[in-house]
């Protein structure tokens, strides 16, 4: 599932609370190293080198064999073909678009959200896409995009529900969001490409965020502020657990259609 560059513009300060001195004011974002965000990248990096080597001396894609979707082999019984996906790729230009997407989106996402989260957000927005495109696309695919898209909706859905933090920096960043991803929709009805993971992608990722994403409050004493999620911990499980059971859900119904 090939995608093409996606960008946008995180805002970079809040509207801070009113102070006697505007402007004076240090707010202090999270300090989080975007670990997972590398870890994937060079996990996938990895997997799309071996598949590399297995192709060349053996004649033969195992990786992509044995992980990419494939709507027979999953109503089969094969369902880890409804998430390996995201680890996998078609060419060298197919991997560079979706890493750099993914080094693009990653940091400033796994920094608001935190590793755990971020994490969730990426395997439920891939998740997703492959249960939409195994509903509705008969055709094999592979890639993760289905979980960049995610990742471009839940930055949306972020901005959105903190717009009275970020202000007017929000509402162009979104803006912008929203270019991006249907841009990248409309690309996506070319020919060979799996614009139904990148759908679904979508709607996993905007899911997750809406209900479980970050909350955010500004704390502190002028002039140093801090943010603080509001979202509780128990909100964000059951925003995992809900929106993952329900795309799960619409995979076991169209597989026992399919298999009767």
């Amino acid at each position: 599932m090939n995608q093409t560059q996606p960008s946008s513009n995180s805002p970079d300060a809040p509207n801070l609370p009113p102070s006697e001195q505007p402007g004076m004011a240090r707010v202090f974002l999270p300090r989080r190293p975007p670990y997972v965000t590398y870890v994937v990248m060079g996990l996938t990096i990895v997997i799309f080198i071996l598949q590399m080597v297995t192709q060349y001396l053996l004649g033969v894609d195992y990786p992509a064999a044995l992980g990419m979707k494939a709507n027979d082999l999953i109503l089969g019984g094969q369902y880890w073909r409804l998430i390996t996906p995201v680890l996998l790729h078609g060419s060298l230009l197919h991997i560079g678009f979706n890493m750099y997407a993914l080094y693009i989106f990653g940091p400033g996402l796994e920094r608001h959200f935190g590793r755990w989260r971020f994490l969730a957000l990426y395997l439920i927005s891939g998740f997703a896409g492959n249960v939409i495109s195994f509903v509705f696309s008969p055709a094999y695919s592979l890639g993760s995009s289905t979980a960049i898209f995610g990742l471009l909706g839940a930055e949306g859905v972020f901005l959105y529900q903190n717009r009275e933090l970020f202000g007017k920096n929000a509402q162009r960043a979104l803006v912008n969001i929203i270019i991006v991803a249907v841009a990248n929709l409309i690309i996506g009805l070319s020919p060979g490409l799996d614009n139904w993971g990148h759908v679904g992608g979508l709607l996993g990722g905007v899911s997750f965020a809406w209900l479980g994403g970050p909350l955010l409050r500004v704390e502190g004493v002028f002039p140093s502020f801090t943010f603080s999620d509001r979202r509780e911990v128990g909100d964000v499980f059951r925003a995992a657990i809900g929106v993952g059971a329900l795309f799960a859900l619409v995979a076991a119904i169209a597989i026992y259609l399919r298999s009767r």
